[in-house]
């Protein structure tokens, strides 16, 4: 039964998001972090993340730096994403996680979030086949400025839903949204060139104790250069 108007139609809206939190929690943690940290600034720098903000989520975490339109690598990365490609994919682009025929709509919704600037929520299904079973996931793309204020950077977030099975796990863009926020105003023309890395290093070092529950030890990050 459909209620309409009134505290019922409320709580509808209410249920709807818990189970879409309880189905995807780590984008819920990565962007309850980032509204925390950016408070009433429109952006939040790079260099404030902290890892232990967020160490529920750090296995599917990853940091974007743009360096083209519409084109950002990944300049650290979570586990998961590793295990989603099945290789090593600090440095790479983050559109080779994306189905071919993807690609171009993908570089336009992700050009958004560093000139509009915006948020960007994405549903994505993985493309099947023998030994690639059905898998859901959502994606989260969050603005932030480099150490010169400039918004070059990026907090992702990819959370899935079903087995991984063989990779490489390749995502088809099934819904996507961009939220401008709130009081954006476009970029100036000089941040459409490309930048390199001029952020001082912030090392993400991983723990060499475990949780305090035993559970194991605490995911990490990894650095996609050493000598930034």
């Amino acid at each position: 039964m459909m209620f309409f108007g009134g505290q019922k139609d409320n709580k509808i809206v209410e249920i709807g998001q818990n189970l879409m939190q309880n189905r995807f929690p780590e984008i819920a943690e990565v962007d309850a972090y980032w509204t925390a940290l950016k408070g009433s600034r429109l952006v939040p720098g790079r260099l404030e993340i902290d890892p232990r903000g967020i160490e529920g989520a750090l296995s599917h975490v990853f940091l974007l730096e743009r360096i083209a339109p519409g084109i950002a690598r990944i300049r650290l990365a979570g586990s998961h994403l590793n295990d989603m490609m099945g290789m090593e994919v600090r440095g790479m682009p983050f559109s080779a996680l994306l189905a071919p025929q993807d690609r171009n709509r993908f570089a336009e919704h992700l050009e958004q979030v560093f000139t509009a600037p915006a948020k960007m929520v994405a549903d994505l299904s993985a493309e099947r086949a023998l030994g690639k079973p059905r898998c859901e996931a959502r994606l989260l793309v969050l603005p932030l400025t480099d150490g010169e204020n400039r918004i070059t950077r990026a907090l992702g977030c990819l959370s899935t839903h079903g087995t991984i099975g063989r990779a490489p796990r390749r995502f088809m863009m099934q819904a996507q949204q961009l939220r401008p926020l709130t009081g954006a105003v476009p970029l100036p023309r000089a941040t459409q060139q490309v930048y390199g890395f001029t952020e001082a290093p912030q090392p993400f070092d991983r723990p060499d104790q475990r949780r305090a529950d035993g559970a194991g030890p605490r995911p990490y990050l990894r650095l996609v250069k050493t000598d930034d």
